[in-house]
């Protein structure tokens, strides 16, 4: 009996552990699989090439823009996702992601950054990144200034072929 009660009470502890979100790795690969060149549509800017490429010993995910001098660096911190964005707003803002069930959409969310004088200066504060399919996912990013989102951009990316 005591046998029986053990064997339920480990599989009741480690049930919610196979359910759960992608590790912080698995979810790192999810991300390197964008690895590409990728053709960006968006509302109010010109069609533009984005570049993904694995760097740095295979540890990070450089994203740059073909017209824009910005550029998005994803990688591991032991056990969560990070990015920094280098933003033409000439600041740095980091941000972990929380990751979905699924393991293809990604919530970036503030949680610092570097040449920001104030908190209220305009900043990167998140940015969604869902993967549809291998050749197609979005970015949803969001600025805010003076404690407030002032502006929202969608992203839609197709794998350039």
């Amino acid at each position: 009996m005591k046998v029986r009660s053990l064997l339920v009470a480990i599989l009741v502890i480690a049930a919610p552990a196979w359910c759960a979100a992608p590790g912080a790795p698995a979810a790192f690969t999810s991300l390197t699989s964008l690895a590409g060149e990728w053709q960006l549509k968006a509302e109010n800017m010109p069609p533009q090439t984005i570049t993904l490429k694995v760097v740095s010993g295979g540890s990070v995910l450089m994203e740059s823009m073909e017209h824009e001098s910005m550029v998005t660096m994803y990688h591991l911190d032991k056990d969560r996702v990070m990015m920094t964005h280098y933003c033409a707003a000439q600041n740095q803002p980091r941000m972990q992601a929380q990751v979905s069930d699924d393991g293809k959409t990604f919530t970036f969310n503030f949680l610092d950054a570097t040449n920001l004088a104030s908190p209220s200066d305009g900043h990167m504060r998140k940015m969604v990144l869902t993967i549809q399919d291998k050749d197609h996912f979005t970015e949803e990013w969001f600025f805010n200034k003076n404690g407030k989102d002032n502006e929202h951009g969608v992203f839609h990316l197709t794998r350039k072929q």
